[in-house]
């Protein structure tokens, strides 16, 4: 039995029911769970010691949505100020491109970045399977998100309306609903863990009321539902979504899914942005859950989501930084600071505190997950624990509540201890992974990808 005894935190939160907080105390972890938690310092032999007197402990931080393949394609000059469904179509086309290789590379990219702003475990949404690549991009994802050593939930995405049929992605990205259903069932028995513990377990989530037909829709939700998976997809993103939905199926996002068997305690939607009164009830009624994207929404002008009157109704929500093309940047820390902040745009009323995006980005992160072993510090849960010195210039003056300064404050360094499954990832900010072979890695295969694009497209992407 491996032991680690984390004594005397400068202050820690454990995102319990009680929300309890403390200075001092400790935390002991035998193999991969929490064995004993509290205020008061312990007096036993371990394996590793972690004096963590400087330091604000936390849950590990859980990203509920992502699209870890868009690392390849950030920044690109041509999208860096369009909205979703022009940026959408441009990308589209360099999207394309991938490959099993690219999928790999990408996705450690994407997780050891999230990883270093303190994230244990992260959800991706993987929808676009180019015909003419690889069939095997989430066992790709898998295996990297495995060497990387962080907990992960990959969703099987989707997508079946393509250009020809009045969809928006072209017609070589997308797959037929038999195709989709034969990869579920082969990933599934390959690799979904239902264990309490599991680091990997697969959820299933057709793209978009845009990219998806509505058989597809129906048809994924009763699978779902029938073997008890997590089920998820992107909703009421912005208003030409809403536009869109109108037309093509005589109803708004929130109605048109609700009719195909989408508002459920397994379901959890990315963004939710344009959504009434009654659809929030509706939601909260049903148990299903959301995924605040406050960067991406900020960055594609998508809007403000009604985060706090999701919460105040009951409705589950979590955070998730979305695709690098959409943010640029796969920072839970920003991503929790930013939704505060842009809560602070509207009305008094509805301001977050910066303790309500901490519950989000772990107890809230858990629960659209459909986990209740992982988001926060409590025993038995697993020991998936972030630890953050606070001995840098950024937090100098804020120490009167050290763990508001870790969300009101801008972090320039990396989690000095990361602890995932009771293994120490990180260790003073450094992870196990050789990242400057990794970066060139990544660098080359995305400028490779961008030049084909642009050869078979004429498109013009660098502006």
């Amino acid at each position: 039995m491996s032991c680690i005894l984390i004594q005397n935190p400068l202050a820690m939160a454990t995102m319990n029911d009680s929300t309890d907080e403390f200075s001092g105390g400790h935390i002991l972890i035998e193999d991969d769970k929490i064995a004993s938690i509290g205020p008061e310092t312990l007096d036993v032999q371990a394996d590793t010691f972690i004096d963590a007197s400087n330091m604000v402990v936390l849950p590990g931080f859980i990203n509920t949505h992502h699209h870890l393949y868009q690392t390849l394609t950030r920044n690109i000059p041509l999208m860096q100020n369009q909205p979703l469904f022009s940026w959408l179509t441009n990308h589209y086309e360099v999207w394309r491109e991938l490959t099993e290789d690219a999928v790999a590379v990408s996705t450690k990219t994407g997780l050891l970045e999230l990883m270093k702003s303190g994230t244990t475990t992260s959800s991706d949404h993987l929808y676009l399977f180019p015909k003419y690549t690889s069939g095997e991009l989430i066992d790709a994802e898998i295996k990297s998100a495995r060497e990387v050593g962080i907990r992960f939930q990959p969703t099987r995405g989707s997508m079946s309306l393509g250009k020809s049929k009045g969809g928006m992605p072209p017609d070589d990205t997308v797959q037929t609903e038999a195709e989709i259903q034969a990869d579920t069932e082969r990933l599934l028995a390959k690799y979904h863990d239902e264990s309490n513990g599991a680091m990997v377990r697969i959820s299933l989530a057709p793209c978009s009321p845009f990219s998806v037909t509505p058989e597809l829709m129906k048809s994924a939700a009763e699978f779902a539902l029938s073997n008890n998976l997590q089920m998820h997809t992107h909703l009421a993103e912005t208003l030409d979504e809403e536009t869109f939905c109108i037309k093509q199926f005589g109803a708004r996002p929130a109605t048109y899914v609700d009719g195909l068997g989408w508002m459920n305690s397994n379901a959890w939607f990315a963004h939710a942005i344009h959504v009434n009164n009654d659809e929030i009830q509706r939601m909260a009624e049903t148990g299903t859950g959301v995924s605040h994207c406050p960067t991406s929404n900020m960055r594609l002008g998508s809007g403000i989501a009604r985060i706090k009157e999701m919460m105040d109704a009951g409705v589950r929500v979590s955070l998730g930084v979305d695709g690098a093309s959409s943010n640029d940047a796969g920072n839970m820390l920003m991503e929790i600071r930013n939704a505060m902040m842009v809560s602070r745009l509207r009305d008094e009323p509805f301001w977050l505190s910066a303790r309500d995006v901490l519950w989000l980005a772990t107890r809230g992160g858990a629960s659209v997950l459909g986990r209740n072993d992982i988001g926060q510090l409590s025993v038995g849960k697993q020991a998936d624990i972030a630890l953050f010195s606070m001995d840098r210039l950024e937090y100098a003056g804020g120490l009167s509540d050290p763990i508001a300064a870790l969300v009101f404050s801008v972090r320039t360094a990396p989690v000095d201890v990361l602890i995932i499954h009771g293994t120490i990832q990180i260790k003073d900010g450094k992870t196990n992974m050789d990242e400057n072979a990794l970066i060139q890695s990544h660098n080359k295969i995305a400028e490779n990808m961008l030049k084909k694009a642009q050869q078979k497209t004429g498109i013009n992407f660098l502006g």
